[in-house]
């Protein structure tokens, strides 16, 4: 291997890490600021829990979407260094763009389409299998979330079922779907990750009822009804506090989610260049892209969660815990089926959906038309910037 490669290993390795860094920073940050909002922990205190948590499900949920951003999305070649670097600039690019301007950039968006750009700039055919199933979820993204929020919204605003009832079905349900999330560090004898229900499955020996299996049935029901009683009894207590800690464990499960979900963008560019080429395991690329969330949530995720925790403290807590779970459960099922998302595109579709819920009128058209209108232009252009970057990088280098 020649000294230019390594140059460009290192070049690439730090682009991931920047790419990482901006995502712990902002991506990984609005998960805790309804409980910052609702005085439920200290911005700081958020701050360290978000980097130790986004950075834990980077480590154990991270690799599917890795490998989609990684080899997924262009057939035919394999992503070069310098190519993967690219990648990374223009994607990194784009974000930074969106924090100046004042409009979100949905990292995914950026980071799918720079990869797109430089995998056909190699001379890729594009895999129109994979296109079909991102594009469709990403479609089905903002409805689903907004009804979701909607739902829970309406839920948590009727008068017959009291918030000693709402708040702890709302955390069954989270506690049940804990119980299914699919781990790294749980072996599955036919794929990388395992469940918390499917490991006591196989250490049960799957006992059946009529040859149905019942462990990921029942195991289901005892963690939700765990979570229903942890809940409900603080609920009891004290209806603000029931609140404030379903919060805390809201934010902090869906800031899991999202370093699961978001670390594959950073992450994934580097996949041919780690796993094949350096021979490296997987989790050597997961834990550059943990450390870079872990530096960017405990540097700069103070400063938006002071910004965005007022914000939600303007949502009001039932509100915000709509707006979150809809997050939690989109995240999770994209994690499952390997599906690089925006975070940002999730959370604003479910503040928008609780909104509705609540009657608001303030929910602006024009912004939601203009903020759609810069995610597809975000799509568009970074294909385009990628590929012709990639061009004039490997024509004044003489390398691809």
């Amino acid at each position: 291997m020649t000294a230019v490669f390594w140059i460009l290993v290192a070049v690439a390795t730090v682009s991931c890490l920047f790419m990482a860094w901006s995502l712990g920073a902002n991506s990984n940050s609005p998960p805790f600021a309804p409980a910052i909002g609702a005085n439920a922990v200290s911005t700081m205190r958020a701050a360290l829990l978000i980097g130790l948590l986004a950075a834990a499900g980077a480590m154990t949920q991270g690799g599917a979407i890795s490998e989609t951003v990684g080899r997924n999305l262009i057939d035919g070649v394999s992503i070069t260094p310098l190519a993967a670097a690219t990648g990374l600039l223009v994607a990194a690019t784009f974000m930074s763009f969106g924090v100046y301007s004042g409009y979100p950039v949905p990292a995914a968006f950026a980071t799918t389409g720079a990869m797109v750009g430089v995998g056909l700039s190699l001379g890729g055919v594009a895999a129109l299998d994979t296109y079909r199933r991102i594009g469709t979820f990403w479609l089905l993204v903002p409805p689903t979330s907004a009804g979701l929020a909607y739902l829970t919204a309406r839920l948590l605003r009727r008068e017959d079922v009291p918030d000693t009832v709402g708040i702890p079905l709302l955390a069954g349900l989270v506690a049940g779907i804990l119980a299914n999330v699919r781990l790294g560090v749980i072996p599955h004898p036919d794929r990388a990750q395992g469940t918390l229900i499917e490991a006591a499955s196989m250490a049960l020996g799957s006992p059946a009822v009529v040859g149905f299996d019942v462990v990921p049935v029942l195991g289901t029901l005892l963690f939700s009804a765990a979570g229903f009683q942890f809940v409900r009894r603080r609920t009891r207590a004290s209806v603000e506090t029931g609140i404030r800690t379903f919060l805390l464990i809201l934010g902090s499960v869906v800031a899991f989610s999202s370093g699961g979900s978001q670390v594959g963008l950073a992450t994934g560019p580097l996949e041919e260049l780690y796993g094949v080429r350096l021979g490296l395991p997987a989790i050597a690329l997961l834990g550059v892209g943990a450390a870079g969330i872990l530096a960017g949530a405990w540097m700069g995720a103070p400063r938006l969660l002071q910004a965005t925790s007022r914000e939600y403290a303007q949502l009001g807590p039932r509100r915000s815990i709509a707006a979150l779970v809809p997050g939690f459960i989109i995240a999770q099922l994209a994690i499952a089926l390997g599906i690089p998302i925006s975070f940002n595109n999730i959370i604003i579709s479910g503040v928008i959906g609780g909104g509705l819920a609540a009657g608001a009128a303030g929910v602006s058209r024009r912004k939601i038309g203009v903020t759609v209108s810069f995610w597809l232009l975000t799509l568009l252009f970074s294909v385009g910037i990628g590929f012709g970057l990639y061009r004039v990088f490997s024509t004044v280098l003489g390398i691809r």
